[in-house]
């Protein structure tokens, strides 16, 4: 063989093994449940208050 294809034989592997990866990554985030948004209750209200004047 020469070294172009075993270059793209490498190369092909190695997407393949990051294309498994990813999909067991993404089964184990799927796998954790429904995704629930923060509590609002358990957030502190900050309240800005911004002042414009105009000067002439």
């Amino acid at each position: 063989m020469d070294r172009s294809k075993i270059i793209a034989i490498v190369t092909g592997a190695i997407s393949v093994l990051l294309a498994i990866a990813y999909l067991i990554l993404v089964q184990l985030l799927d796998f954790r449940g429904e995704m629930l948004p923060a509590p609002q209750s358990q957030l502190t209200p900050s309240v800005e208050i911004a002042y414009f004047s105009e000067q002439k």
